[in-house]
């Protein structure tokens, strides 16, 4: 037997739920469907458990696409403000980060419980553990889908499978299949928000830094974040490179520059002034974790009393701390990556809309299309915004 709605919606995850809320509140019969045995799973597990569920500074700036503009017009249409009205008429306690990242004081399942309430006031169907077969556009205009369950056919289809990343949460690239299905374009998806490894040789030199964690801004070309870094048994990680990870590609050097609020140079010829009879590595050690202030010493080889060091020397020891050149060999790849970069291109989407230009019905919304946001609720914004976009028009 067909059953007939307004709006198929497929994925139910942030950007799915929502489109199904604004469907819905305008009239609109909306089915929703996920092969997965609950929904919004990555809402779930993000912000380890609670949730970082929008930025209040999230704007175009934030994001990476080949078209900066694209994002404008559902972001401004749908702020972090008007998310953050419907947690609190859900009665959800917040708090407020560091960076403007806002999370769930409890759970990120208040978040989930909340679109399931506002899908069910508006009667969205949702369908889960339901695998889809083949979609295709009807004669008649419309879709066709057969599915697990059976076959539905709607006016509008929205695609809001995700992208690659975390595999083990379900997440396939069906976007991007049915994207190719229907004559969109890709931007080559890349994994995003990923931690870097290095090669062997270099993971062999770092070894003894496994662990260590320091304020750094990491550079890549004109772009920099201010955040903590991690050293780790496959190579650096921490929120800061996170960042840089979405900006850098295959064969780039990134910049450290490690305690960035510090002089490190005119603090080493502070201390050689104050106590010369100290070692360089005591005195980097007080401004560095001692790990860090050993390895630095020891790939410098000033192993002599702060006296007998110039202060040309002193400088150099401070830049191997502040201007250090690593070349990642590659990243962790899907399985550890937050979002998918790249995806539908946008240049075939209406910006107001995420409609598909070229094919009336079709909508492309969230992480499947080539705008990605930094790391801090910004993913999840553009979630909602371009899910609400979607809403708007189905």
């Amino acid at each position: 037997m067909t059953e007939k709605c307004d709006v198929l919606i497929l994925g139910a995850g942030a950007a799915g739920m929502m489109c199904a809320i604004r469907a819905g509140q305008r009239g609109r019969s909306v089915i929703i469907l996920d092969h997965a045995k609950a929904p919004g799973e990555k809402i779930r597990i993000s912000g380890g458990g609670r949730c970082n569920f929008t930025n209040i500074h999230a704007g175009p700036k934030n994001y990476l696409s080949q078209n900066p503009h694209f994002a404008k017009s559902a972001l401004a249409r749908y702020t972090p403000r008007d998310f953050l009205d419907l947690v609190e008429k859900h009665k959800i306690a917040w708090h407020e980060k560091t960076l403007g990242q806002l999370f769930c004081d409890d759970s990120a399942k208040d978040i989930i419980r909340m679109l399931l309430t506002e899908m069910q006031a508006v009667g969205a169907k949702l369908r889960l553990q339901t695998e889809i077969t083949s979609v295709e556009g009807m004669a008649t205009g419309g879709f066709r889908a057969a599915t697990s369950q059976g076959v539905i056919e709607a006016k509008s289809l929205v695609v809001a499978t995700g992208g690659k990343s975390i595999p083990k949460m379900g997440s396939t690239g069906f976007a991007y299949k049915l994207a190719e299905q229907f004559g969109l374009p890709l931007v080559e998806p890349r994994p995003g928000l990923v931690p870097l490894t290095l090669d062997p040789s270099q993971l062999e030199r770092l070894s003894p830094l496994s662990g260590v964690a320091v304020p750094a801004d990491i550079s890549h070309g004109k772009t920099t974040f201010r955040e903590a870094l991690l050293f780790t048994h496959r190579g650096l990680s921490g929120p800061s490179i996170l960042q840089i990870s979405s900006y850098w590609r295959e064969g780039d050097a990134i910049r450290l520059k490690l305690e960035p609020e510090q002089d490190i140079a005119e603090k080493l010829k502070a201390a050689k002034k104050a106590n010369g009879r100290q070692s360089a590595q005591t005195a980097l050690g007080e401004i560095l974790p001692k790990r860090l202030a050993q390895y630095l010493v020891e790939q410098s080889g000033l192993t002599s009393h702060l006296a007998d060091l110039s202060d040309k020397a002193l400088m150099a020891l401070a830049a191997s701390a502040q201007d250090w050149q690593i070349r990642p060999s590659g990243s962790e790849g899907y399985r550890t990556a937050e979002v998918t970069l790249g995806g539908v291109d946008t240049g075939h989407l209406d910006s107001r809309t995420m409609q598909a230009k070229a094919v009336p019905g079709l909508y492309f919304i969230g992480e499947g299309v080539d705008v990605t946001g930094w790391l801090g609720g910004y993913n999840f914004q553009w979630a909602w915004a371009s899910g609400y976009a979607a809403g708007e028009s189905v």
